[in-house]
């Protein structure tokens, strides 16, 4: 009797942990998947669900302190390229720099300063160092190919995953992106 009460209760409390696991993940799930203008993507299923991972992956880091404490330190001000828009403030993890694309550790996250002071993150950027990369085609992910830029040094890809760009998901420069400070660097 006393086995039985016991396998009764664990099955509840395993019953009841799994409801709650489920309503918490249904509300980060809705969150995360709410995305105007960005989702459905237009590029098909498959880039839907790589920016639903990235969407995932990128949530803890809606906040620059959360960034910054998981190692990505920012790099830039604002940078800006009128008129075709802004890119934002560039927030940069090191140790991701290499020739490994990975949609739930981009190398950087990138962010626009808000009227208030606070940062809004906007979307991510894939970088790959031009001296690593070894073959003559360019390093690609979700079906795209990342574009040689020899000035800075990168291969590089902007995925507008959380602020929507009327000039593409893909775009260099989100038009809707302001840079407020006159600190901002002109492209």
């Amino acid at each position: 009797m006393r086995t039985r009460l016991r396998a009764w209760m664990f099955g509840v409390m395993v019953a009841v942990l799994a409801f709650a696991s489920g309503t918490a993940a249904q509300t980060s799930a809705k969150d995360v998947g709410e995305a105007p203008g960005i989702l459905p993507s237009g590029f098909g299923e498959a880039v839907d669900r790589d920016i639903m991972t990235i969407r995932y992956a990128t949530a803890k880091f809606k906040t620059t302190e959360a960034a910054e404490a998981a190692g990505y330190k920012r790099v830039t001000d604002c940078v800006q390229h009128q008129p075709a828009g802004a890119m934002g403030y560039h927030f940069q993890n090191n140790a991701l720099l290499d020739t490994t694309l990975d949609l739930e550790h981009p190398e950087v996250l990138v962010y626009e300063k808000m009227p208030d002071g606070t940062f809004q993150l906007n979307g991510v950027e894939f970088l790959v160092p031009i001296s690593a990369w070894k073959s003559s085609e360019p390093p690609r992910i979700m079906g795209q190919a990342l574009t040689k830029a020899d000035p800075i040094g990168f291969w590089f890809l902007h995925v507008w995953t959380w602020k929507p760009s009327p000039s593409g998901l893909f775009a260099a420069w989100n038009p809707d992106v302001k840079c407020l400070d006159a600190s901002s660097a002109s492209h």
